[in-house]
């Protein structure tokens, strides 16, 4: 997957690309969906600076409803203009902060193809982080914890 970290310029539209991106954004939701439903979400460190991360977010968007986003309002021009200076406080702080990555868009289901919007990177930390400290999340492990838990995206 050495490609994948070569300057974006390189590469017009190669479904070859876009398909290893696919892969990888897939992997990283199948692992977070079997951490979710096999540990307290509470207790999950998704990055160093988990903290500074959370209180960033909810100064920014402290009425933002993390149980259920909707795709068509987190992707409207307006919030746009709200998400690109908040993700690019993180530019130089976290790793990969901008890679396409999955996020469920209700809290309370596993991935699949309705469920699952494409974010940055430091949107699903953002979310995620909000869902896993103010216990949206928990309702994942007591329902998926005994089934199996892999994403089916």
């Amino acid at each position: 997957m050495d490609v994948l970290s070569r300057p974006a310029e390189e590469f017009e539209n190669d479904q070859t690309v876009e398909a290893m991106w696919a892969m990888k954004a897939f992997e990283h939701a199948e692992i977070y969906f079997n951490l979710l439903s096999s540990v307290d979400a509470k207790l999950l460190h998704l990055t160093p600076i988990d903290d500074l991360i959370y209180r960033l977010f909810r100064e920014d968007f402290p009425k933002l409803n993390v149980a259920v986003i909707d795709e068509d309002n987190l992707k409207s021009t307006a919030e746009k203009a709200k998400w690109r200076p908040f993700c690019e406080k993180f530019k130089d702080i976290v790793e990969d902060y901008s890679f396409g990555t999955l996020l469920r868009a209700d809290a309370s289901r596993n991935y699949d193809e309705q469920n699952s919007i494409l974010v940055t990177r430091i949107q699903f930390y953002a979310i995620e982080l909000a869902r896993n400290r103010e216990g949206v999340n928990d309702v994942i492990r007591s329902k998926f914890s005994n089934s199996a838990t892999a994403a089916t995206v």
